[in-house]
């Protein structure tokens, strides 16, 4: 008798699954997908109704050879791939490669890779959704179109090498938009006035809210000759409290997580980018040997827009909250949560445990650190949306001279009642104010004057940008991650301090694209194009004429373009002329940016840097000589930043690093410097110039000092904030 096959996307997902299943079974990996439009050609026929043309990629080859020789004629075979739009196309896309009979063919999927989970979906098969798939090969269909027909455009008309992406460059544009307000932003100044006032042994700080019962505004005092008149006025004056107000809050559970929340949950709390956190997202779905246990997935899948839970999640969880926190930290009847997404499956759940009574820390030794971390965030959050609210007691002071001139408060608050706070740590009381009543004298200590200037509105993290993304309509679970990576990857963007910077290339690339292809870039265009997409994976639109209705006016304005645009239009004219052969130079763009060029190319070939004010930047020297040519060294620009290379250049092609030093020494082998370096996708992390022989890195920059308690390295945290890189220690200062 022939073994029943199972095929999965993963080589982990396999083995777990394996493990539920007896001898009968045979349990394979595709490896991802198997068949693909192919890289050297568009791979889509626009002349016979968009038919796409699919090729085994080489990578796939091995892993095709290797399923097919596992087919017989009579093998059952069960398809167990993800049940997204992805996991959908994989599955057909094994059916047309294998030329698996539809008799012997069977689709099952599942939120979570448990043993009940797997054995209830195999006993429940279901039809193939071709609609899931249709919708999966028009949006690749729509990103093939844009990236194969718009990118030679731009090859043509500014520089090779670029790339544009139907959703990806509308990211692009978010980040760049956001730079322009930085940029345009102008700091206006503002004070606050601080009233420090003594009650018996008690102080209370507070802040000056009223002048003359009208509430005092942020930038209503902006200047210090005001700020001194106030405080001048103040400090002569007798105080006294005119009302304390204490008032009960409620602060409800959070919801269930999606894919967006979790991206942007773990990006906040533990500082994951969205790749990171979907890695390990996955490795926790996939399965975790936990001791002498069988393998089996921690979460359920990672990639949705639901927040439904399931009953026996609820069941347990509300078991376990009753028994680990008392009754009254469950509430009457369970919550339910309604999906916002309009297009969400409320088949599909939200990321949540598999198993609720798998605490964090009784697991702990099985997990790295941060599959650790981010576990506990998710069985922290979804035992918490099940919990009773946390009640806030607040309590305001109101101090006001005799003639209320001037008036004073401040705020407190503490947590009567935890609630879900005992799992999910969200807030943060502020300070517990002392037992106070109305008209009760109180001594002016001194009053300070503090000068503010206002802030520029932050570049994009990555939770900000999903968050942004996700507000739109722009994109799905699914292609949050990749978003980002790729716009990193193209040099479109760069991290600096976790926070995205749009590079010049990218900045020029988006405002060529909204002058000329406004459509792609348009938020509104991108949205209802997603809303096409869902409403095809639903059933109710056909694939076809979404792209056809696409296309054509693409087309239409990219051949438009291609007579209208000029590379010489985007030639920017100087007055600055070459010092090789007095030509006037240009302002030309190159895959990484703008640079000055010699109009009489390509008979002179000079070129030099400009800065931002698009001068030119002076070849800087260093004290240096070449050690392979003995010229001098200078300084130049690449893609990735600074760095020195020889002046007998293009003959003698010598480069070293810049090295960014920090004044630190290593503390494991006390012989090397720390200094800066970058990884592959632009991130700064700080490492000893002895690698490899020392492998000490930090990702936050070092101060210089060490910490007084355990002599372990000092380095810069948020708002200047400066605290120990040892996880153990908690010195701050």
């Amino acid at each position: 008798m022939s073994k029943k096959l199972a095929i999965v996307e993963s080589p982990t997902k396999a083995k777990t699954i394996s493990r539920f299943l007896g001898k009968e079974w045979d349990v394979q990996s595709s490896f991802g997908h198997i068949r693909d439009l192919p890289k050297s050609k568009l791979g889509v026929d626009p002349e016979n109704n968009f038919e796409p043309i699919y090729e085994i990629p080489i990578k796939a080859k091995k892993a095709v050879a290797n399923l097919k020789k596992r087919v017989t004629k009579d093998t059952e075979v069960y398809l167990a791939t993800d049940e997204d739009r992805e996991g959908e196309a994989i599955a057909w896309h094994l059916i047309h490669a294998l030329k698996l009979k539809p008799g012997n063919t069977k689709r099952i999927a599942f939120h979570e890779i448990t043993k009940i989970a797997v054995e209830e979906a195999i006993a429940n098969p279901r039809e193939l959704d071709v609609n899931m798939v249709n919708a999966q090969q028009a949006r690749r269909i729509l990103d093939r179109i844009v990236g194969y027909k718009l990118s030679p455009w731009l090859w043509k008309k500014v520089a090779k090498g670029l790339s544009a992406g139907r959703v990806q460059s509308v990211a692009v544009r978010l980040t760049v938009e956001r730079e322009k307000e930085i940029e345009a932003f102008k700091a206006d100044e503002y004070w606050t006035i601080l009233g420090e006032f003594k009650k018996g042994s008690d102080i209370l700080n507070t802040q000056l809210s009223k002048i003359n019962n009208k509430r005092v505004a942020k930038l209503d005092i902006n200047n210090e000759k005001d700020a001194a008149k106030i405080k001048k006025e103040a400090e002569v004056l007798d105080y006294t409290i005119t009302e304390v107000n204490s008032r009960k809050e409620k602060k409800n559970p959070p919801t269930p997580l999606t894919t967006s929340l979790l991206q942007q949950e773990a990006n906040r709390k533990l500082g994951f980018s969205s790749k990171q956190t979907m890695m390990l997202a996955q490795q926790l779905y996939e399965g975790i040997e936990l001791g002498g246990k069988e393998s089996e997935g921690l979460i359920t899948y990672m990639r949705t827009d639901s927040q439904n839970l399931s009953d026996k999640f609820i069941n347990d969880a509300r078991s376990l909250i009753e028994s680990k926190f008392g009754k009254e930290y469950l509430p009457k009847s369970a919550k339910v949560y309604k999906t916002k997404s309009k297009n969400a499956q409320e088949a599909h759940e939200a990321i949540r445990p598999t198993n609720a009574s798998n605490e964090p820390d009784n697991i702990k030794s099985y997990l790295n650190d941060k599959q650790y971390k981010l576990y506990k965030l998710i069985w922290s959050r979804s035992i918490a949306s099940q919990m009773n609210a946390a009640e806030i007691n607040v309590t305001s002071i109101s101090i006001e001279d005799k003639d209320s001139k001037y008036t004073f408060t401040t705020t407190g608050s503490v947590i009567a009642f935890p609630g879900y706070l005992e799992v999910y740590t969200n807030f943060k009381g502020s300070d517990l104010l002392p037992a106070c009543s109305e008209k009760d004298k109180v001594d002016l200590e001194k009053i300070i004057n503090e000068q503010h200037f206002t802030k520029p509105p932050a570049r994009y993290s990555d939770a900000g940008l999903v968050k942004e993304l996700e507000k739109k309509g722009i994109g799905r679970p699914s292609t949050y991650a990749p978003i980002i990576s790729t716009i990193i990857a193209r040099n479109y963007v760069s991290r600096e301090e976790k926070r995205l910077k749009p590079t010049d290339i990218g900045t020029i690339v988006t405002e060529l694209l909204l002058k000329h292809f406004p459509d792609i870039l348009d938020y509104t265009f991108t949205a209802n194009m997603e809303e096409d997409l869902d409403e095809i994976s639903l059933g109710k639109k056909e694939w076809q004429p979404v792209i056809k209705n696409f296309y054509t006016p693409f087309m239409d304005n990219l051949e438009k373009k291609y007579e209208e645009v000029s590379k010489d239009d985007l030639v920017e004219k100087t007055d600055v002329q070459c010092d090789k052969c007095g030509a006037d130079m240009v302002i030309k763009m190159a895959r990484f940016g703008k640079f000055m060029a010699c109009s009489n190319y390509p008979d002179c070939k000079n070129t030099k840097n400009i800065g931002d004010d698009n001068k030119p930047e002076e070849k800087e020297k260093i004290e240096e000589q070449c050690e392979k040519c003995g010229s001098e060294m200078v300084v130049k620009h690449g893609r990735f930043g600074k760095f020195i290379a020889c002046s007998n250049y293009p003959d003698c092609k010598h480069t070293k690093q810049i090295v960014e030093e920090t004044g630190a020494a290593c503390p494991d082998c006390k012989k090397g410097k720390i200094v800066a370096k970058g990884t592959k996708t632009g991130r700064t992390f700080y490492a000893c110039d002895q690698y490899p022989n020392c492998k000490f890195a930090l990702w936050q920059k070092p101060n210089g000092e060490t910490c007084p308690d355990c002599k372990s390295l000092l380095v810069f945290g948020k708002d200047d904030k400066i605290f120990c890189s040892s996880k153990e220690c908690k010195f701050e200062k």
